[in-house]
């Protein structure tokens, strides 16, 4: 006779309870963050398992929610999960996680997975009419990109009101019965929040970094005779700190400095910024190396584009921009580009003949 073993999930760490509903049991969760959620956060910011830092989709509580306690629908993307319940502390509330794919709310809304389809399915499989007697949801602003509130409405009988843009505000807009002031709809994006934001760019540049600096070290290595470290690291070195430096202002000094660099465009932002820091590092360090003309172009060409390149990936991290606009960057960006690094690349390989006496 067989026997089937059956096997409970692990009750995830910040859930504390349930709270019995006409719909079943509803996991109750913690307002306040633990070590491991800290942990997961700074883990999750320098992308270590970005992808996979998720909540499983379904209604949970916070508090002591009732059939006349406010409904929060946010991504099952953990941080954001976590951010919405700690700004819940002190309230009652029903949170509604829509399955995001671990993406936050306002790039899964314009990806799609925050969205009209999805915001259905779940309120019908949480049996949200039966849990509250009131119809009315409460999604982020930022959400609105992806929810169609009529067709909401007209599936479900729940009408969609968007929140304020930070959750935060939450305890402020429902104190004043669901409204909002006009600094609750409007988007900060200061200085901390952008610089919480670098590693995501920096970590994933630097994983590619030592293979572009063993490609210059190797390049400025090779002789006739072979591959000698002396005129590899003397040469090489140069290009090599300038790569990183390079990397560090698309990654770092562009997203801090963004509201005072000259221009809207993400890429003539990171290209200026490149620009200055490889002129300052050049006068500071002054390599011998680029007293020769050809590398010195080579240099000016190349590292402010892989600047200009970087920065553009920001982007993604901000609502400055719309999907619209950064693929026309991309279109004007990636020839010039490669233009570029074609450019460069044909300066090194003729300053490496010349020395070599074929040219």
């Amino acid at each position: 006779m067989q026997v089937l073993k059956f096997v409970q999930k692990e009750r995830p760490p910040f859930v504390t309870g349930t709270v019995m509903t006409p719909a079943g049991a509803v996991q109750r969760v913690a307002t306040i963050w633990s070590r491991a959620d800290r942990l997961g956060m700074i883990r999750s910011r320098i992308g270590a398992y970005r992808m996979s830092y998720t909540v499983d989709p379904g209604l949970y509580a916070v508090g002591a929610p009732t059939k006349d306690t406010e409904v929060f629908v946010t991504a099952n993307y953990k941080l954001t999960f976590d951010i919405l319940r700690r700004s819940l502390s002190g309230l009652d509330a029903w949170v509604l996680v829509l399955d995001t794919k671990s993406i936050n709310v306002w790039c899964a809304a314009g990806k799609g997975t925050f969205g009209t389809d999805e915001l259905v399915k779940r309120i019908g499989a949480a049996k949200l009419e039966s849990v509250v007697e009131h119809r009315r949801v409460i999604l982020p602003q930022l959400g609105a990109v992806g929810v169609s509130a009529s067709e909401v409405q007209k599936r479900t009988g729940f009408r969609v009101h968007f929140g304020p843009v930070e959750a935060r505000d939450i305890p402020a807009y429902i104190a004043a019965g669901r409204k909002k002031t006009k600094e609750m709809s409007i988007m900060r994006f200061g200085l901390r929040d952008r610089v919480i934001l670098t590693p995501m760019e920096i970590n994933p540049a630097m994983k590619k970094y030592p293979w572009f600096a063993l490609g210059f070290l190797l390049l400025f290595g090779l002789q006739p005779s072979g591959l000698l470290f002396a005129p590899a690291w003397q040469n090489g070195m140069a290009f090599v700190l300038l790569g990183l430096i390079a990397l560090f202002s698309g990654a770092f000094l562009t997203p801090a400095l963004l509201p005072w660099v000259p221009f809207r465009s993400f890429a003539v932002k990171g290209w200026l910024v490149g620009m200055a820091s490889v002129l300052a590092a050049v006068r500071v360090f002054e390599p011998a190396v680029l007293q020769d003309t050809m590398l010195r172009a080579a240099a000016y060409a190349f590292f402010p584009a892989l600047s200009s390149y970087i920065a553009l990936q920001f982007t993604g991290s901000t609502t400055f921009t719309g999907m619209s606009g950064v693929k026309k960057e991309l279109r004007i960006g990636i020839p010039l580009y490669g233009a570029a690094a074609a450019a460069s690349l044909v300066l090194v390989v003729v300053y490496k003949l010349k020395e070599w006496e074929v040219l």
